[in-house]
């Protein structure tokens, strides 16, 4: 008896759960988001009734308070980089640094569920570098980032923008495409990286890749040069009998 009772009780207490899930009174996500190195970002909260008094913490150490009876009250290195709106509860951090990644929640009766927020700090991305190199006829092509870039690299992506007259072919990774020769090497292919919040661009023309003929008579006249000289040095030459 007792056993049943307990799972009926369970039962009803799932059920509470899930009502108050799908009403939006509980809310267990924490929402991901980005903000630029030195820029802003703001974390955006609801309310079902006027603020009368807001906290909001990094894991479990305050950021800013405020109550109707008291000023704007910011906390360790939020100060003077903060700004409360009081009426929407929603919270702008200043002047952003990779230190000021972590998790943020809002506290207040006037909110239903605690907003949860992630916050993800990203530095600019550099423009990308493009290197090609000419194989067994077909074109690898790279797009490498060369300066020290550390920050969520895991958030780059890499894309390709070929014309429709080239077949661009994937390579062993993102940042790799194939190109056979025999395509219009006049193109332009472009290289794109991004992130949630930066894109740049780099681009090649396909003709650079490839030795054009002029490069390959130059290399056969300078092969056949110093042979063409030793000839003629031979012929003045005064001959002894």
């Amino acid at each position: 008896m007792a056993a049943g009772s307990a799972a009926g009780w369970a039962v009803g207490a799932l059920g509470v759960v899930c009502l108050l899930l799908r009403l939006d009174f509980i809310s267990c996500d924490s929402q991901v988001i980005y903000g630029a190195v030195n820029k802003n970002v703001t974390l955006y909260t609801s309310s079902f009734k006027p603020f009368k008094e807001i906290v909001w913490k990094r894991g479990k150490d305050k950021v800013v308070e405020w109550d109707d009876q008291s000023e704007v009250r910011a906390f360790l290195s939020f100060k003077d980089r903060v700004y409360l709106d009081t009426v929407s509860g929603n919270l702008t951090i200043c002047k952003l640094t990779p230190s000021d990644e972590d998790e943020y929640g809002i506290e207040s009766p006037s909110v239903r569920n605690n907003s949860k927020f992630t916050l993800r700090v990203i530095e600019s991305l550099p423009s990308p570098a493009l290197s090609c190199t000419l194989i067994d006829g077909n074109i690898t092509l790279q797009c490498l980032i060369l300066e020290d870039y550390n920050t969520h690299l895991e958030l780059i992506q890499y894309s390709w923008d070929c014309p429709s007259t080239i077949q661009c072919q994937s390579g062993s990774k993102p940042s790799e495409v194939y190109v056979t020769k025999e395509g219009d090497l006049s193109q332009e292919i472009q290289c794109i990286i991004s992130n949630p919040l930066f894109r740049r661009t780099t681009s090649i023309i396909l003709s650079t890749c490839v030795p054009s003929d002029n490069t390959r008579h130059r290399t056969v006249l300078f092969a056949i040069l110093p042979a063409l000289i030793f000839g003629l040095l031979f012929l003045k030459s005064p001959v002894v009998w």
